[in-house]
């Protein structure tokens, strides 16, 4: 049953920005609404008379290829609605401010965008055996390409011995980053997190399993809402508990986005997240003697220098070539894919327009 109460949409994000993108269908009657759940034949959308669901209509279908042209949780959407069933047509997606991307599982070069429009990204991770210094600088790279505020939450202080020891290594990679250290589970530290919460605001929760981004959710609502389970304790990973996104209502005020854990974490975007989070390097790279180097056995390489006299921390060296070679590669698929992507587009525009003609005239 959905929930009919009535909604206040400057509450869950709605402001003139999103107005302005929406005035062209509200000439076409439709009302606008925010996607909170995408399943696999429909979603769930807030509007302004409560919960409904909501399915994309045909035409929507046909004008759009891509996958990443589809509603995901936080986008606003034109819905047609059909006032009878609590339900309606999405019939048109809204120009997203923001969006957390990566590229899909596997060999299929694709972009999947897991959340849209929000306003600060949380990356959750345990002090425990699950934490991993690279894994936060990709979260970094991915949450900078996104338009969110980046803000790391370093959970379970209750089971780590030198949290401080942590926090420090966070700081060196993420100097204007900020960093909370908290335990969910024992409710300490979550007080901090209340700057980041009102009215309008949207958040989402980015982690892997087990890090407590449920109990997070959980003790910011107040009631146990999300489900949580147990992490091994050979390396404190945890079991996909949370099966699927959802963007949830705070009591006050503001959205909150679960997030299932994620296995691959790959990067989608150009290199631009990669030199907010490298700055240090780049920066150094500046004063390399061929603006092309690669900083691997060029003469002259500044980032070379920094690293055989100490100044720079081997780990984080090679994992910066390993991003932007992953980068690189990722460049060229992705022009591969633009390349098939409006092959078959142009294929399908001329199959319909054949079909078209036989119709109309009654021959091939």
């Amino acid at each position: 049953m959905m929930n009919s109460s009535k909604i206040d949409l400057e509450t869950i994000g709605w402001d003139l920005f999103f107005e302005e993108n929406f005035s062209p269908y509200q000439i076409q009657g439709l009302v606008p609404g925010r996607i909170t759940q995408v399943q696999r034949k429909s979603c769930i959308a807030l509007t302004e008379m409560g919960e409904i669901e909501v399915k994309v209509s045909g035409k929507f279908r046909f004008d759009n290829f891509e996958k990443g042209a589809y509603p995901v949780v936080g986008d606003w959407v034109g819905i047609k609605k059909e006032f009878k069933d609590d339900k309606g047509i999405i019939q048109a997606v809204l120009p997203r401010r923001s969006k957390f991307s990566r590229k899909v599982a596997g060999r299929v070069t694709e972009e999947q965008i897991i959340v849209a429009n929000v306003d600060i990204v949380w990356i959750v991770s345990g002090l425990d055996n699950d934490f991993n210094i690279q894994r936060i600088e990709r979260y970094l790279t991915l949450a900078s390409e996104s338009g969110s505020k980046p803000v790391v939450i370093l959970n379970k202080s209750d089971l780590c011995d030198d949290p401080d020891g942590k926090i420090e290594q966070v700081k060196r990679i993420a100097p204007f980053t900020p960093i909370h250290s908290l335990s969910a589970e024992l409710n300490q530290g979550l007080d901090t997190l209340n700057r980041y919460l009102g009215k309008g605001k949207t958040i989402a929760l980015l982690g892997s399993s087990g890090v407590g981004k449920s109990t997070i959710i959980n003790r910011l609502l107040g009631m146990d809402r999300q489900k949580v389970g147990p992490v091994r304790e050979s390396d404190s990973h945890g079991r996909h508990i949370t099966t699927y996104r959802e963007m949830i209502m705070l009591p006050n005020g503001g959205m909150i986005v679960d997030n299932p854990g994620m296995r691959e974490i790959q990067l989608w975007s150009g290199g631009d997240g990669l030199n907010d989070v490298f700055k240090d390097i780049e920066e150094i790279a500046q004063h390399c003697r061929f603006r092309d180097c690669v900083h691997k056995s060029e003469p002259g390489c500044a980032v070379k220098d920094a690293l055989d006299k100490g100044e720079l921390d081997p780990r984080r060296y090679e994992h910066y070539l390993k991003l932007r070679k992953e980068i690189e590669f990722l460049s060229i698929k992705q022009n591969e894919m633009v390349r098939s992507t409006e092959k078959a587009k142009w294929k399908n525009i001329a199959k319909y327009g054949k079909a078209m003609r036989k119709l109309k005239t009654g021959k091939d």
